[in-house]
């Protein structure tokens, strides 16, 4: 695939999300794109195995709201992992670097605090063509779908840390 940096030669992890309860938190900034990673979220959580009762979907305004509602449902004990959606396209302005930036440090804060994964599944990108192409639907790059398969490997070495 290209753009893919992943050796074909590295490890594959078995994907086993089966018991797994999974937040997705999705921005409605932008939700056009959001709504197809969502679709991603959705699909890549299926095939990992997670029931669709254990994963719990939940809007906020935008990706800069996304670090305090990961933090909120990693904190909750009632998920093993969170999917954080969102797009943050560059415009005319120092904004895009503001929200992009905190949105990522703070996503990451909240998984180091709290031990609880969190995928980064916010796009950051130039223009909305890049947003389509990184949003695509079966078949194609879905970086949503990327986020469910991370929130399902990290949450199972995570459980297999805490049980050595």
């Amino acid at each position: 695939m290209a753009g893919d940096h992943q050796s074909p030669d590295a490890p594959q992890p078995v994907l086993d999300g089966r018991g797994l309860r999974v937040a997705v938190l999705a921005a409605r900034w932008n939700s056009e794109i959001t709504l197809r990673l969502l679709g991603g979220v959705e699909r890549g959580l299926a095939v990992a195995g997670v029931a669709d009762a254990d994963v719990t979907v939940e809007w906020v305004p935008g990706a800069f709201e996304l670090p305090l509602a990961a933090k909120a449902w990693a904190e909750s004990g009632r998920v093993d992992g969170v999917v954080c959606l969102g797009c943050v396209i560059r415009g005319e302005t120092t904004h895009y670097e503001s929200v992009a930036g905190e949105c990522a440090a703070g996503i990451q804060r909240v998984q180091l605090d709290t031990g609880v994964p969190v995928a980064f599944s916010a796009l950051t990108v130039e223009n909305v063509e890049q947003a389509y192409a990184r949003s695509e639907g079966p078949g194609g790059h879905n970086v949503g779908e990327d986020g469910a398969k991370v929130v399902v490997e990290m949450a199972a070495l995570v459980r297999r840390a805490k049980s050595s």
